[in-house]
């Protein structure tokens, strides 16, 4: 479970004992041709942390978050899932293991009512496709699918079209789709852009409401969003790990001042 916040950023779950991690990286290496876009890149994401990946643009932060989620496969390297190797399997089997994500652009069905997003996300983690019943009939589909809507706070638009949404009930719904694949992983791909600061603030309550029973990474460039989420911060830099730390930690660095926060 997430610390309670009274705790401060970065403090142990358990009184003092380091959890185990749910999510490791080992020496992670992507290389395009003759560009490396990671290099040696070495994560450990324990159970229940919210942790934030920032760094300046062509940092590494989207190749890292496609590793992690199956999109790309590394050059090298491995990644662990609660200590089991997932490296270079693709998405539909790393959604199998537990991992979920949201995209930096929205990526929703917008001619499909609310709840068919989410009941499609439902049914493709628990049940095969048949096109002999209904999907009306698989009832604990459709129930899973509305718990993840009332933990969005889109329960009430379900029978609307994902089109007729504002930006960021949009962006809402995707983490909504995000929740009913049931994960223990979930990464968070620039969830609050483009949105009003009032839908920011809205997501940020969103995010530290259902952290309580998640892990989650995050990739996010407004930093009052990521000091204000984050318990901890991992900072690239051209495909490396140039800091680690709380957000005061990270806030004091003069390194991180020097190539991203001052820029």
């Amino acid at each position: 479970m997430i610390a309670d916040e009274s705790r401060g950023a970065g403090a142990p779950a358990d009184g003092g004992r380091s959890p185990a991690p749910l999510l490791r990286t080992e020496k992670l290496t992507v290389r395009f041709g003759g560009l490396t876009a990671l290099s040696d890149v070495t994560v450990s994401l324990p159970r229940g942390e919210i942790r934030a990946i920032i760094g300046p643009n062509g940092a590494g932060k989207s190749t890292l978050f496609n590793c992690v989620t199956g999109v790309l496969r590394p050059t090298s390297g491995r990644i662990l899932l609660a200590g089991e190797e997932i490296t270079g399997l693709p998405p539909h089997r790393t959604s199998k293991k537990g991992i979920a994500r949201s995209y930096q652009i929205t990526n929703i069905l917008p001619g499909a009512t609310v709840l068919e997003n989410v009941r499609i996300a439902a049914q493709s983690r628990h049940h095969s496709w048949s096109l002999l019943r209904h999907h009306r009939a698989y009832t604990d589909v459709i129930d899973r699918a509305r718990d993840a809507l009332g933990a969005v706070g889109l329960l009430e638009h379900e029978n609307e079209l994902a089109a007729n949404l504002s930006h960021g009930a949009q962006r809402n719904l995707e983490i909504g789709i995000a929740l009913a694949t049931e994960p223990r992983l979930l990464c968070l791909d620039e969830p609050t852009a483009g949105m009003s600061i009032a839908e920011t603030h809205q997501t940020v309550d969103l995010i530290r409401r259902i952290s309580a029973n998640l892990t989650i990474l995050i990739v996010e460039h407004d930093m009052e969003v990521v000091m204000g989420l984050a318990q901890r911060i991992t900072v690239l830099h051209y495909g490396e790990v140039l800091a680690e730390g709380t957000p005061a930690e990270i806030q004091a660095n003069a390194r991180v001042q020097e190539v991203y926060l001052k820029t």
